[in-house]
């Protein structure tokens, strides 16, 4: 797939570092509880850590309880959706659709009226006031 930002596997490993690198190129999942963005509840935007892409509005986050940030939908046209069948269920990936750097996953099971929980690693974004 082509995205608007691209870069090799190794310039995109000198730019984010080895956590931020295994979590937004390798598809790694962060330890629940663990990421700055959790319970974070600034007003602002939530941006893709690798290209600085706008992706989630803090007025979209809430707690869900699972132990990462949450969100109840993106910015329209800022995230790309992928089926994935890894680790024995069926889940829907989420990608920056800048850079396609993984995010986390997508479940239809919010609280909110829009039905969606957007699970996100906190190292896969960066949040500007």
């Amino acid at each position: 797939m082509k995205y608007p930002v691209e870069k090799t596997e190794q310039e995109w490993k000198e730019q984010l570092g080895e956590e931020r690198y295994r979590i937004l190129r390798q598809k790694g999942t962060e330890y629940p509880h663990t990421g700055t963005y959790n319970l974070h509840y600034e007003k602002g935007t939530y941006c893709c850590g690798a290209c600085g892409e706008p992706l989630f509005e803090s007025n979209s986050k809430f707690d869900a309880h699972c132990g990462w940030p949450s969100f109840d939908e993106s910015i329209p046209g800022k995230v790309q959706y992928i089926s994935d069948t890894t680790h024995g269920m069926k889940r829907t990936e989420i990608l920056c659709a800048n850079c396609g750097s993984h995010l986390g996953h997508v479940f239809d099971d919010g609280p909110t009226k829009t039905g969606q929980r957007y699970c996100v690693n906190s190292l896969s974004v960066d949040f500007k006031e």
